[in-house]
């Protein structure tokens, strides 16, 4: 599992991502958005030391179920889960730093030294 770089078309249903185990990422944008493609090299940096991580990049928009039932408003927002369920949401990141953090908070802590 590494990045994913290009976004889902369909998304997947809440209930499978709610049955997702172990560490995941939900990222929520749009291909022409430019704050999710400012964030693309920030997110890429952050995500090189965690090839476990699954990251699901989701093509949002209005009337997209699964972007509304995170209440996601602003794009990119990524929500990062454990076990299918959300630990930590950050929505416009503007540093790898802090996507780093949160990725340490769901898998494990296993690079801390990151952080």
């Amino acid at each position: 599992m590494a990045m994913t770089d290009s976004y889902l078309a369909t998304e997947p249903p809440r209930e499978d991502i709610d049955a997702l185990p172990g560490p995941a990422v939900l990222e929520f944008g749009a291909p022409w958005c430019g704050f999710c493609m400012r964030a693309q090299p920030l997110i890429a940096s952050a995500f090189a030391d965690h090839p476990g991580v699954r990251h699901i990049k989701v093509e949002d928009g209005s009337g997209r179920p699964l972007g509304r039932s995170y209440r996601v408003k602003l794009w990119p927002t990524l929500i990062f889960l454990r076990d299918g369920k959300e630990v930590a949401r950050l929505v416009r990141p503007d540093n790898a730093g802090d996507i780093a953090r949160a990725l340490n908070d769901i898998d494990g802590g296993s690079n801390a030294a990151a952080a």
